[in-house]
């Protein structure tokens, strides 16, 4: 029985309805952090505040265990998420952050996929040779180096040696509005060429180091797949039938490999978020990593409203990337039935 774009809606829609509970139990832990957990959290959230502002929180505080948390849960879906210690919103510029982490994320995801999968299929190609040692050696370098000593080489040696700028977005403020707040896709937007460069220029090294830690799952990933389809009857066939070995690795065995691939990077993006704290921070990129950093203190001044609000994002940053990830199975696979 074939599968139709209308099994493809109700497949998707019962996965959306499934995160629902996961996103409630995200909110619920947190609240259980802030609110339960914390000891004379008004006095921790407020050090400095006004005997106004503690009266309020402390009000907050004495409420029912039950109340406390719709309230909590009412102002999140508000998109009131608190206020920094010198008052200025939190989810606003938490919004503010996530195209520029974004755009850090999805920059590292294509390195790994051009680099990372083709690196797995040579790998699988030489299984148990000197390819396949050469390989392994690379990834196992990118696991094994911690993410700030990584962003701190690149950061400070590679950068003077290859010639790439190692902070910010823009070697100048740009000459044109940003729109969605990523460097690169503003300025393709605005048609400005030199600025395109220099902002490609300042993704580079940032993307790399974020790609480099991970790029062991991409072609980790990818190896054992291959080595998985290759044995296969059709791969036998297609080499029987003379085509080429490239044609044979790239247009059949790969194909079929991608599909746990392409899932496991699907989830992987959510996890590159991780990473990004450090990176955005060494590289002073202007994203939620940089922000999350300042929040816990970094800048002096910790922000337990900003934190916490960093904590639901990148939760649900992962929740969705799973879901998409689940969703990309589902297509690809064609074994997975649409109900």
């Amino acid at each position: 029985m074939g599968r139709s774009p209308s099994d493809l809606a109700i497949f998707i829609g019962k996965r959306l309805l499934q995160l629902i509970p996961v996103l409630v139990g995200i909110i619920l832990l947190t609240f259980i952090v802030t609110h339960v957990a914390a000891v004379d959290p008004c006095a921790r959230w407020y050090p400095k505040g006004s005997p106004a502002t503690i009266a309020h929180c402390q009000a907050q505080f004495s409420a029912p265990i039950l109340t406390q948390f719709w309230n909590y849960f009412s102002q999140l879906l508000r998109g009131n998420w608190g206020a920094s210690q010198l008052g200025q919103p939190v989810f606003p510029a938490i919004i503010a952050a996530v195209p520029a982490t974004l755009e850090l994320v999805l920059a590292s995801l294509f390195l790994m996929i051009v680099i990372g999968i083709p690196l797995g299929v040579i790998a699988a190609q030489y299984a148990g040779r000197w390819g396949d040692h050469l390989v392994r050696v690379f990834y196992l370098s990118g696991w094994a180096t911690p993410t700030y000593v990584g962003a701190v080489i690149a950061a400070v040696f590679l950068a003077k040696a290859i010639g790439l700028p190692s902070s910010g977005t823009f070697s100048s403020p740009p000459p044109f509005p940003q729109y969605t707040h990523m460097s690169v896709i503003d300025a393709l937007i605005a048609g400005n060429i030199p600025y395109t460069i220099d902002a490609l220029e300042h993704l580079i090294l940032p993307a790399s180091v974020l790609a480099f830690i991970n790029m062991g799952i991409a072609t980790r990933m990818t190896r054992a797949s291959m080595l998985e389809v290759l044995p296969l009857d059709f791969v036998k066939s297609a080499r029987m039938k003379g085509l080429s070995n490239f044609g044979v690795l790239y247009k059949h065995a790969l194909r079929n490999a991608l599909i746990t691939t392409t899932t496991v990077l699907g989830v992987t993006a959510g996890g590159l978020l991780a990473g990004t704290v450090v990176i955005e921070e060494v590289f002073a990129w202007p994203g939620i990593g940089e922000y999350a950093f300042e929040a816990l203190g970094g800048g002096g001044q910790p922000n337990f409203d900003g934190a916490i609000a960093v904590v639901v994002v990148f939760a649900i940053a992962v929740v969705l990337a799973n879901l998409i990830a689940d969703i990309l199975y589902g297509v690809l696979d064609p074994r997975v039935e649409w109900r």
